[in-house]
């Protein structure tokens, strides 16, 4: 049997529509969404359906949206299609989807799930609205030359840094708003094709995020965390993991460390993963995939067939 890794996007694959078709032809996944609508205290369906998309991409709002619909979706194709689901020997995600590959991998029940994805957005949106910042995507150079553009850019005091190493040639950048939009022009001079504003609230995985880090440490002390039946890879050191203590501290380190994505995925063929699924929202992580290696199978489950 083809060992096939899972993968869950992370904020930025929200968008107007995400889980609908799922709620409407399978009766599983509009459950999903009632339980977390509970949890949560508003209509989750509604709003990943109809928006608005302002608020959907709100950060306390986007991540138990994606955190939902990657679970919700991952049901469905348990119920569907199951052989796609027990070929899957690990799991990995995109920031906050790595939340949900705990969740799947049953390190986390669900409504603590999104309970704790709710929480960790909340702290991060506080955190963001302390000081202006953002996320920008770097298309076209390498992370060595694109460390030295930051440290061109920046200016004393200001924070700007390579934050999620995504693929060559695609890595995303996060820091003060003044110092990206300074990146812009130094980026360009240096090679880049492009500088691509992301659709997020702050500077996540800098240190901009620390006020977040004592919120999220207190929730994932209340929250029952268990060993995983299959083995997570962190974003924070792309190895795999299962130790429920190991992967507390570890989404701890998670909002204030870079992303190591591309490492993540090279890791994962390394240890005998043969081909990916990539669950949820978007089509975002399989184009990580193609940039990574190209020869790498790869499928997809979540978006309207």
């Amino acid at each position: 049997m083809t060992s096939v890794g899972i993968l869950f996007p992370g904020q930025g694959a929200q968008a107007v529509g995400m889980g609908s078709w799922l709620c409407e032809q399978h009766a599983s996944a509009k459950q999903y969404f009632d339980r977390a609508s509970e949890v949560l205290g508003y209509d989750l369906a509604s709003l990943c359906s109809d928006g608005p998309v302002e608020q959907l991409n709100e950060t306390e709002f986007s991540q138990p949206a994606l955190f939902v619909a990657g679970i919700a979706a991952a049901e469905v194709l348990r119920e569907t299609q199951p052989e796609r689901i027990e070929s899957i020997t690990a799991a990995a995600g995109l920031s906050l989807g790595e939340y949900t590959a705990v969740c799947f991998a049953g390190g986390l029940g669900f409504e603590d799930g999104v309970r704790l994805v709710q929480r960790r957005g909340q702290a991060m949106q506080a955190a963001a609205n302390a000081v202006s910042s953002g996320m920008a995507s770097v298309i076209g150079l390498d992370l060595d030359v694109l460390q030295g553009v930051c440290d061109e850019a920046r200016q004393d005091g200001e924070v700007l840094q390579p934050a999620n190493l995504l693929c060559p040639g695609n890595i995303a950048v996060s820091g003060h708003k003044v110092a990206l939009e300074r990146l812009v022009p130094v980026a360009e001079n240096a090679g880049a094709m492009k500088v691509v504003p992301l659709s997020v609230a702050g500077a996540f995985h800098t240190a901009l995020m620390q006020p977040a880090v004592e919120a999220l440490v207190e929730a994932l002390q209340e929250m029952p965390i268990a060993d995983t039946q299959i083995p997570v890879y962190s974003n924070v050191d792309a190895i795999p993991h299962q130790s429920a203590a190991e992967i507390k501290d570890l989404l701890s380190r998670q909002v204030v460390g870079s992303v190591l994505w591309e490492a993540s995925i090279r890791q994962m063929v390394a240890d005998g993963i043969e081909k990916f699924e990539e669950v949820g929202t978007g089509r975002v992580l399989r184009g990580t995939l193609k940039r990574i290696n190209r020869k790498l199978p790869s499928d997809g489950f979540g978006d309207q067939p």
